[in-house]
């Protein structure tokens, strides 16, 4: 049996403090994710601060950006009249993402930070495994690898990260707030996450003695309309084999703006650019569509187990700009 010394923290600055004295010391929020890795023995924190108490609760509209407490859980802002009225991806990402036991729990900065649902990573039996224990290879390459990513992957790595509320928010440009033992900083969602194959043991450039503090999320223009499609295996809480996020103003049959996100096939929730640059200005049809699906999955790398997964993010990005725009044909 592992044992750990548990403390309750009150203020942020202290536990940046304890964090930096501590380098194996962890954070528990809702502990959907922390508690899963210690009881399969990934996780093995001498020193767990519970944070729960920490004043970064709370939703507020500042003007045109929804300012989201990292403490805030993900009922709490699926159920913000502003999410509901102007930011209907974000709604539909959190709702698809889990069960209302666990959105009752679950915190936004812990969803951010979940770490890959991989297999190989989450036994510790499993020897080659990169993202665990760097210089051992990966294991999922030669594998069982259906739930794996194929952008931002190579050989070394094919983790893919699993929450669907990142996928809305980078779609987004949301910006996350941090603070450390020097202050401090801001870093946009779409720099936030590392890719596997630049490298596979960081996620994320969080250092180990900073805290996500808050989530900025610009809001969309009124005339805006957005959803998120989740693909995936059964119809009730299940991890996506490909899902969009989108987010359209179309005006006289046109694109003047485009934003997407794809989850289920990126090593990191996955900003669309090469479909944003073949959408915007564009005519809103399912050929454009389906020149920005082809254009975003055009560097997939995949392996036997996952191939299967390019045509189907195209199919998946091609659904949801239909029902976005409101164009079928």
């Amino acid at each position: 049996m592992h044992t750990f010394e548990y403390v309750r923290a009150t203020d942020t600055q202290e536990v940046v403090r304890m964090l930096a004295e501590d380098p194996s010391a962890s954070c528990l929020a809702g502990g959907t994710t922390q508690l899963d890795l210690m009881k399969d023995g990934v996780l093995e924190p001498p020193t767990l601060i519970d944070i729960t108490r920490l004043p970064l609760h709370g939703i507020e509209r500042r003007g045109e950006s929804l300012h989201v407490g990292a403490l805030a859980t993900m009922e709490e802002l699926a159920a913000d009249a502003t999410v509901a009225q102007r930011l209907p991806v974000v709604r539909e990402a959190l709702l698809l993402g889990a069960s209302v036991q666990l959105r009752n729990m679950a915190t936004i900065g812990g969803n951010m930070l979940q770490r890959t649902r991989c297999r190989y990573f989450r036994d510790p039996a499993v020897l080659e495994c990169n993202k665990r224990a760097p210089g051992t290879g990966c294991a999922a390459v030669q594998g069982a690898a259906r739930m794996h990513a194929v952008l931002g992957v190579n050989e070394n790595c094919i983790a893919l990260h699993a929450s669907d509320l990142a996928v809305a928010l980078v779609a987004l440009d949301a910006v996350v707030h941090i603070q450390g033992l020097s202050g401090r900083r801001t870093v946009p969602l779409t720099e936030f996450y590392v890719t596997a194959d630049e490298s596979p043991e960081r996620e994320n450039v969080l250092e180990h003695a900073e805290l996500i503090t808050e989530v900025e999320i610009p809001l969309p223009p009124p005339s805006a309309r957005s959803g998120y499609l989740k693909v995936r295996d059964r119809v009730s809480y299940e991890f996506a084999l490909t899902s969009a996020a989108v987010v359209l103003v179309v005006e006289d049959g046109t694109i003047r703006q485009a934003r997407v996100g794809l989850g289920g096939v990126g090593s990191k929730p996955w900003r669309a650019y090469e479909a944003e640059h073949v959408l915007t200005g564009a005519p809103a049809t399912s050929a454009t569509f389906q020149d920005a699906s082809e254009a975003t999955m055009r560097d997939a790398w995949t392996v036997p187990g996952t191939a299967f997964k390019v045509p189907l993010a195209r199919r998946t990005l091609v659904r949801e700009l239909q029902t976005v725009s409101g164009v079928t044909a």
